[in-house]
């Protein structure tokens, strides 16, 4: 088992695989400082944002990650990034993260359909036993939202990481496994019909991919 590059779309967001070209487009959403405040690593600059994108296809290569680009289907604009990360193919399990959102375009429902995504991808394509998401324990507003989508709180690692700021880190761990993907993917596919979003049209290989 491989992570391959793979384009998710759903009715508010297509997951597309991170390329270099999408360099200037992350850039004119993800340089605002607010985006960083509780990310173990930062973006200050087009340089960052370069290091960033390379950094994410550097994992890609060696298999252990999968980036995705963020795009608003309505506009076409991309609006964010999130991968799939730390992957143990032999143990079955993955984890969800590096996600983060413009400002403009959180608290829409592209987040919440980004992650019905690639949690239906990782226990439908993938058949993974397991998917892991982790935050900051002071990033109450993506604690909460990790919460909302069904993923169950296991613990805290304390003094976890050191932040690219030399701040010390305690990280939250949430987890979706197998046997609850059908409760939480009805919760998740209710939340959005009930916001206008829904169930993914498609999703595929990445073209040329």
């Amino acid at each position: 088992m491989r992570l391959e590059p793979v384009t998710l779309e759903g009715r508010l967001v297509r997951l597309e695989p991170l390329r270099r070209d999408h360099h200037e487009a992350l850039c004119a959403v993800g340089l605002d400082p607010g985006i960083w405040r509780w990310t173990a690593g930062h973006v200050d600059d087009a340089e960052g944002m370069r290091a960033y994108i390379d950094r994410a296809l550097q994992r890609q290569a060696e298999g252990t990650v999968l980036p995705f680009a963020t795009v608003e289907r309505a506009s076409g604009r991309i609006v964010g990034a999130t991968r799939f990360a730390h992957f143990e193919p032999e143990d079955r399990r993955v984890e969800i993260g590096w996600t983060w959102i413009a400002r403009p375009w959180q608290r829409t429902g592209i987040n919440v359909e980004a992650k019905y995504l690639m949690l239906r991808h990782a226990f439908e394509a993938f058949r993974l036993n397991r998917v892991e998401l982790l935050t900051d324990v002071l990033n109450a507003a993506s604690r909460m939202a990790i919460r909302g989508i069904g993923a169950t709180e296991e613990g805290t690692l304390r003094r976890h990481m050191v932040t690219s700021r030399g701040r010390v880190r305690d990280t939250v761990v949430f987890s979706v496994v197998a046997d609850e993907w059908p409760e939480v993917r009805a919760r998740l596919e209710a939340r959005l019909s009930a916001t206008g979003g829904g169930a993914a049209p498609r999703s595929g290989p990445a073209p040329g991919g």
